[in-house]
């Protein structure tokens, strides 16, 4: 199971567009390492992530294995309102993770 952490600035102004920073922790498995039996330890990586504000699509994502470990995604929306955001990924495992978290606009 993965864990998620999303930061964006504490006071945001309708209409502002705001820095949103999301970071996943998942291994990122290649498929091309080993443990210490020598046993390659399999491919699993995020397949699929997407992120929602209000609903709408702000963010897709089709990671491969070059991305690093725990993976680190920086991008922009437009705050009109007050609004849920969601974040939800799935890996080759098939195992779902979602994050939601309210997106409040002063």
């Amino acid at each position: 199971m993965s864990i998620a952490r999303v930061q964006w600035p504490e006071r945001i102004a309708a209409g502002e567009v705001v820095k949103v920073r999301l970071l996943i922790q998942h291994p990122m498995d290649t498929g091309y390492l080993q443990d210490l039996s020598g046993r390659l330890v399999p491919r699993n990586v995020i397949r699929l992530l997407t992120c929602t504000l209000d609903g709408q699509e702000v963010l897709r994502v089709l990671p491969s294995s070059g991305i690093a470990a725990n993976p680190f995604f920086e991008f922009h929306v437009r705050a009109m309102q007050t609004a849920e955001f969601r974040a939800e990924w799935t890996d080759d495992r098939g195992v779902q993770g979602v994050l939601t978290q309210t997106l409040t606009v002063v």
